[in-house]
């Protein structure tokens, strides 16, 4: 039998017999975490969504790589950085909308150590995780792909592709059965990554994609069955949740019924899928995201930081919900923490430890 994770020995009793039961206690107490949005996208300084809002293409985009390297990158401060803050786990996205992976991925050669890196990030972090009693989730975008060629195209979820005023050549989806081929390479993407890396949970996104698909498109209760089959002691999120089984929800900034937003966005159809994974997860110790910079998850200096006071009563806020607060400080084009977001961590983490963690 291998050896209990150091940050579930508190836990070990119930690992030896229930490894997921011990993991979801060990989430109940766990309170704060720290998110970590890095990708191509922390190259140009603007925000994760820059290559849809800028429309920059494919083959363009994909010369990113050859500039990423990444070198600032240090998870052994960064989890240090986390322990300081009195954070318990980190998420990082592994995998973002641009379809860039940051682990050594033998299904998809778009990743970092192919890159100008040549590294592994998520081993590295997963391992200095592992090492320091830090619990380690991988943010994975199985739901938006604007680089995989199968991935449906805008007449069916208008964020599927930016808006090209050409033909985009990657591009090769025509009809309902070309996504099945995108379902196939994600079922063996998460499977590799959730193989070979040491990783508490899968944190699943684009919610919205499911709002505006459905089962018609995305057989989730066949997903969640394979993972859950494949890797039992996996914990999933997929944001507000789309069917009410995942282990907890993660939605941004507050736990709210967003069913009536939804149905004017998306229809009744979409309502009732919104309606069914809120009700299903509103009972259980959830999770809610925010970041440091109010309106970026991808560092940008366009963006104002938000204060160790403010995101203090965040934090009370998201704990008075029975919710974690995941915290957002993404890694600027080097890899690097911004100076200013370690100083608001470091400020944040030292007046949870003189005032304890906030109650509201």
């Amino acid at each position: 039998m291998s050896e209990c994770p150091k940050y579930l020995k508190e836990f070990e009793n119930i690992w030896q017999y229930d490894r997921k039961k011990a993991k979801l206690e060990w989430f109940k107490q766990a309170k704060y975490g720290l998110f970590l949005h890095y990708g191509l996208y922390s190259m140009m300084h603007r925000n994760e969504w820059v290559m849809f809002s800028d429309k920059i293409p494919v083959g363009e985009y994909e010369k990113l790589a050859e500039q990423f390297t990444a070198h600032n990158f240090d998870a052994d401060y960064i989890t240090d950085l986390a322990l300081k803050s009195e954070m318990k786990y980190i998420t990082l996205t592994t995998c973002h909308h641009e379809g860039f992976c940051l682990w050594d991925s033998k299904i998809e050669p778009f990743n970092s150590v192919n890159s100008a890196a040549g590294r592994d990030l998520v081993k590295e972090l997963s391992d200095a995780c592992d090492r320091k009693g830090l619990g380690f989730f991988a943010y994975y975008t199985f739901m938006l792909n604007w680089r995989h060629p199968y991935y449906v195209n805008r007449s069916v979820f208008d964020n599927a592709r930016p808006a090209y005023d050409f033909e985009e050549p990657r591009y090769l989806y025509r009809e309902k059965e070309d996504f099945k081929k995108y379902i196939s390479y994600i079922q063996d993407v998460m499977d590799e990554l959730l193989d070979n890396y040491k990783i508490t949970g899968i944190w699943l996104d684009l919610i919205m994609a499911w709002y505006a698909m459905g089962e018609e498109y995305i057989p989730i209760d066949d997903i969640y069955s394979r993972l859950r089959r494949n890797h039992p002691d996996v914990l999933i999120s997929w944001k507000q949740g789309a069917t009410g089984t995942e282990d907890f929800a993660s939605p941004e900034n507050s736990f709210h019924d967003m069913t009536e937003s939804i149905r004017q966005k998306f229809g009744d159809d979409a309502a009732e899928r919104a309606r069914r994974g809120f009700e299903g997860n509103r009972d259980k110790h959830n999770e809610v995201c925010s970041s440091i910079q109010r309106g970026t998850w991808g560092y940008s200096p366009r963006f104002e930081n938000r204060g160790a006071d403010e995101l203090y009563q965040l934090l009370g806020h998201a704990i008075s919900n029975n919710c974690n607060l995941l915290l957002n400080a993404g890694p600027m084009a080097d890899g690097s923490i911004h100076p200013n977001h370690a100083a608001i961590l470091l400020e944040l983490g030292e007046k949870i430890r003189k005032n304890g963690f906030p109650k509201n």
